[in-house]
């Protein structure tokens, strides 16, 4: 199965800025891998948080769509909140 995820790329950096973001209803996240260069992006929790719950999501490849750009990645790492249904910050590498 594939998934596609529409994403901007995100200009503030910090603590401060990612509580924000959390706080607006979208997630911090970043593309990285070897011999390119990392990007940070973001995007809606609710594009995310239905399709992390099935098993393939980890071992498939995802289509993020940054800014009208396709990029193919991998989800690498997710944090979630400790007792709320919420994620607050997932890694991708390029696939």
């Amino acid at each position: 199965m594939s998934y596609t995820i529409k994403a901007q790329t995100r200009t503030e950096i910090g603590k401060g800025s990612s509580r924000r973001l959390r706080h607006a209803g979208k997630v911090p996240a970043v593309i990285y891998g070897a011999g390119k260069e990392a990007v940070s992006i973001v995007f809606e929790h609710k594009d995310i948080i239905n399709i992390q719950t099935n098993n393939d999501f980890y071992t498939s490849e995802l289509t993020i769509v940054l800014d009208g750009k396709e990029v193919k990645v991998r989800a690498q790492a997710m944090q979630r909140h400790v007792f709320k249904p919420m994620i607050e910050h997932v890694d991708f590498v390029y696939a």
